[in-house]
C-alpha cells in the first residue's frame, strides 16, 4: 500500500500521472476498436431519484434499481441482496477499470521518457 504515493512524490515524479488532471495520451492509442463508456441512467432519472453527485457514475442504473427495491420492499431490506450485489460488482469493475487506465497512463509516460532518452543519446 502506498507505492503510488512514493512514486508520485519521491522517486518517479516526472512519469507518475496526476489523478487530478486529464490523462495525456489518447484513450484509443494502442487499440484498434475500443468503445467509449456510456451512461445508462439519464440525468433526469438521477435528478428524480435525488442521487448525490458522488454516486452519479457509470453504475448509477444499478443504484437506482437498488433504491427502488428498498423502497418497494421497505421493512424487508434483505430482499434486495441481488440488486446490492449487482451495484457492488459494478462499482468494483469500475474501480478496476480506473486503476488499469491509471497504470496504462503511467506506463505510456515511462515509455515516452525512455524514447526521449534514447533519442538524446543517439
Amino acid at each position: 500500500m502506498g507505492n503510488h504515493l512514493v512514486r508520485r512524490y519521491i522517486t518517479e515524479t516526472d512519469t507518475e500521472p496526476d489523478p487530478a488532471r486529464k490523462f495525456e495520451f489518447d484513450p484509443l492509442f494502442g487499440f484498434e476498436d475500443r468503445k467509449e463508456r456510456e451512461m445508462v441512467a439519464s440525468q433526469q432519472q438521477m435528478n428524480l431519484a435525488q442521487l448525490p453527485l458522488e454516486q452519479r457514475d457509470y453504475c448509477a442504473q444499478y443504484l437506482l434499481k437498488l433504491m427502488k427495491c428498498k423502497r418497494d420492499n421497505w421493512p424487508n431490506f434483505l430482499a434486495c441482496k441481488h440488486e446490492r450485489h449487482n451495484w457492488d460488482y459494478c462499482e468494483h469493475l469500475d474501480y478496476v477499470m480506473r486503476m488499469k487506465e491509471y497504470e496504462r497512463e503511467r506506463r505510456l509516460q515511462k515509455r515516452k521518457t525512455r524514447i526521449q532518452a534514447q533519442g538524446e543519446a543517439a
